[in-house]
């Protein structure tokens, strides 16, 4: 079964899809019966698209040189934007990787609604959209008969959403906690480990781990973002933005730091949801967590969740991810379950 792909946004997660595409094609053709083909592609630069297939090492190498896919030989579309591209692609499948936009959520948004509404399943790893218009987008999707996968939006390759959309889709959750921003998890690990919260902030920026400008890592407000999409999907309650409490990492000290450590404890920038009488309570704040806690057990370069049901009782899963690739497995793996 051949699937068409149309490919927005290709920064690190977007280049790392397309090379998982190409690398596992014989694997998920043989395992799954997917021919996977990519029939379009767009960045800021512009689009191209060709009903036989556009060839992936071709995009890979116009990416390593620094160039757009405007420059892409032959079939290149440079008048045309991401969404003029979607509107007219010949594909099953939009796999929208476009930065995230969290004051109006484009090009994402308008792009997955040019696609749901196309009756085009939409695979995404971009918050940004999700957060903004999650009921939209779901309601569009339901509409139009499709699906609106987005499992690596939340904690990357971590199968979060998959958890507890689909795993406990019969359970009655209660709880979840997560550590859902590796930026902090490793700043908060450097602290214990005795760096100031500057210096380990710093050294985290010089390996790349942390951006030029943290403000939505340390401040609580990626880790907001998410919990809002868990919210959404999986807690099946609609939720906004300004429905999270948000308290970030800047506020701890040294003191702090060890305070806890002298009574076995561990400090965790921890986004949780809780529900009593049957109301939702959503943070996200530095707790110091128990040594018993699940949660102490993801230090620094590892995300964990810990979900709490009624049927299923206590489920704890982790990851260890530092670079893009399981991020980007994940893009993939909600592609192939799309037709699973």
């Amino acid at each position: 079964m051949q699937i068409r792909l149309a490919v927005i946004g290709l920064g690190n997660v977007g280049r790392r899809f397309l090379e998982l595409v190409q690398r596992k094609h014989d694997l998920i053709k043989n395992r799954f019966n997917l021919d996977l083909i990519v029939t379009a592609a767009g960045d800021t630069t512009g689009g191209a698209d060709y009903f036989r297939a556009l060839d992936i090492p071709t995009i890979l190498e116009l990416k390593a040189n620094g160039k757009g896919m405007a420059a892409y030989p032959t079939h290149g579309r440079g008048e045309r934007n991401m969404l003029e591209m979607v509107r007219g692609a010949e594909a099953d499948v939009l796999v929208e990787n476009t930065l995230t936009n969290l004051k109006d959520g484009e090009p994402g948004l308008s792009t997955m609604r040019a696609a749901l509404s196309r009756k085009m399943h939409v695979v995404t790893a971009n918050k940004g959209p999700l957060v903004l218009a999650y009921q939209e987008l779901s309601a569009l999707a339901k509409q139009n008969g499709v699906k609106l996968l987005h499992s690596a939006a939340v904690a990357g390759g971590l199968p979060v959403v998959n958890l507890g959309r689909r795993d406990l889709g019969a359970s009655d959750i209660t709880k979840f906690e997560g550590i859902v921003n590796g930026t902090t998890n490793h700043i908060l690990q450097a602290m214990t480990e005795g760096e100031s919260f500057d210096a380990a902030l710093k050294h985290m920026q010089e390996l790349g781990i942390a951006e030029a400008d943290p403000t939505l890592d340390v401040d609580g407000w990626d880790a907001a973002n998410k919990l809002v999409i868990v919210a959404n999907a999986c807690l099946h309650r609609p939720t906004k933005l300004s429905d999270v409490r948000v308290e970030g990492i800047r506020g701890v000290t040294p003191e702090h730091i060890a305070e806890a450590k002298a009574n076995g404890q561990t400090i965790k920038l921890v986004a949780r949801a809780t529900r009593d009488l049957g109301t939702w309570k959503f943070t996200v704040r530095p707790e110091r967590l128990d040594a018993t806690h699940p949660l102490t057990l993801v230090p620094g370069g590892y995300m964990g969740v810990l979900y709490e049901s009624d049927i299923n009782g206590q489920i704890f899963a982790r990851i260890k991810e530092e670079n893009p690739y399981p991020t980007a497995a994940a893009v993939l793996r909600d592609v192939i379950t799309l037709y699973q």
